[in-house]
């Protein structure tokens, strides 16, 4: 079990992972950029992630689990839950622009690992919007979520490209 200084130095590293890997995509970013950061030696990083691919992973594992803990505290009802979704997402965005970067660059890697990573991480969050748009009595659940996902990938998109005019946020209305 890990003490409360090896949590911290490990939340650290992964903020500090979060910077790199976001300014300078998967393949550019080291770990010795990741440490430099971090303000440690590099070493130290492969004391709590054995790889590059296994920080990537932690910290795109962050950025899904983030959305599902936002989503799960809203309280709304069926008028108003996909919208209240979406903002919750917006809010996300603007507060962890470097977790919605990481998603992104994640569609362009390759590696058997972090592409299990992010298909899993979206079947949870249209599980989660699934399940939730049916318990509000949305109408047309399947295709609600499948427009609420292919909302949010393109707002990350509009983001990491910075062309915020690609997004119309009243689609809704």
């Amino acid at each position: 079990m890990e003490n409360k200084n090896s949590m911290k130095r490990k939340n650290e590293i992964l903020e500090a992972s979060l910077i790199a890997f976001s300014k300078n995509g998967y393949f550019k970013t080291t770990t010795a950029h990741i440490a430099t950061i971090a303000g440690i030696s590099q070493p130290y990083v492969f004391k709590f992630f054995k790889t590059k691919e296994a920080l990537f992973i932690a910290a795109l594992n962050q950025a899904f689990e983030r959305i599902i803990e936002s989503f799960e505290q809203i309280k709304s009802n069926n008028a108003d839950i996909v919208e209240d979704m979406i903002t919750a997402y917006e809010t996300i965005s603007n507060k962890y622009p470097n977790e919605v970067n990481i998603q992104v660059i994640a569609f362009s890697v390759t590696e058997g690992n972090i592409q299990n990573t992010v298909r899993t991480g979206l079947l949870k969050i249209r599980d989660y919007a699934l399940k939730r748009f049916e318990n509000e009595n949305v109408n047309n659940p399947e295709n609600e979520v499948t427009t609420f996902l292919a909302r949010g990938i393109l707002c990350n998109i509009s983001q990491f490209i910075n062309l915020p005019s690609l997004i119309n946020r009243n689609l809704n209305k």
